[in-house]
């Protein structure tokens, strides 16, 4: 037991490599994303980058696609934004800001995070729901659950949003996981809404209904999609390729399909495989 304490204790003192500067800029001015030469390590001092010379810009309401192999860091490059980590070296900027002049606490209001496997609590739906926004209204869950494609399978349940939910959502399948955690996500009403292969488990259909809704729901939001699947991504604004952490690509859909190898023939393969929605 006392060495359980000294552990316990040991943690709860820690000081956290990432916080808050003193001063913080409060308010993230709107969704823009700027990367100058940015390259990252998980470990200091190695020079083993996971990320090298990432430049790049999004404008506030781009929807933007993030291509590329497991492995090839997509997520990390991401996880930057919000400050899950720091850059090694070079700028991040959001809201035309460097991130880490902004308070932890505005900047992570401002960027929505859905991941693939998401945490969903013992209680409601709509407990679960306003864990994005304690304060939205009835009307404020119900839009945004009409634009993750979730309203449907929720009115179908008996008690509908006082459904209660099991232990991590036990009594969801994989796709109204996802889509219920888009939902919640959305009631941020974020500047930055980055989806990270978080529409893995519903079907092609379905995620072009939420795209749509997205695009119309949060015009001004800007989208950060990483997927496997190029239908996923073929609408957007711009498509970054990333291999072995660097953008070999960018452009658009149908840019990327004259100009790029590695994007061509993943579109092949895709299409190979019966993905119908992929040309």
């Amino acid at each position: 037991s006392r060495a359980s304490v000294r552990r316990i204790c040991e943690v709860l003192d820690e000081h956290p490599d990432i916080a808050s500067p003193e001063n913080p800029v409060e308010t993230v001015a709107d969704g823009s994303v700027e990367f100058k030469d940015v390259c990252f390590s998980y470990s200091k001092g190695n020079g083993n980058f996971v990320l090298s010379d990432i430049s790049f810009s999004i404008k506030p309401g781009q929807t933007v696609g993030i291509i590329g192999g497991t492995g090839s860091s997509k997520t990390t490059l991401v996880n930057l934004i919000p400050r899950l980590y720091d850059a090694s070296s070079g700028e991040v900027l959001a809201g035309g800001k460097n991130v880490r002049e902004y308070s932890l606490k505005a900047l992570r209001n401002s960027v929505a995070v859905v991941l693939q496997k998401n945490v969903l609590f013992s209680g409601t739906i709509k407990e679960n729901l306003l864990w994005g926004n304690a304060n939205a209204s009835d009307e404020e869950i119900a839009a945004a659950c009409r634009a993750a494609d979730a309203a449907d399978f929720i009115l179908s349940f008996p008690e509908k949003y006082d459904t209660v939910l099991g232990q991590g959502g036990v009594n969801l399948s994989g796709g109204q996981k996802q889509r219920l955690c888009i939902a919640r996500a959305l009631l941020k009403n974020p500047k930055i809404l980055i989806l990270d292969d978080s529409t893995s488990a519903v079907d092609t259909a379905t995620e072009k209904r939420i795209r749509d809704a997205l695009r119309k729901l949060c015009p001004d939001t800007t989208k950060i999609i990483i997927a496997q699947r190029i239908c996923s991504v073929k609408d957007a604004d711009c498509i970054f390729v990333l291999d072995d952490g660097k953008i070999i690509g960018l452009g658009t859909h149908e840019e990327l399909l004259q100009t790029n190898t590695i994007y061509r023939e993943v579109n092949e393969s895709q299409q190979t495989m019966g993905d119908a929605d992929v040309v």
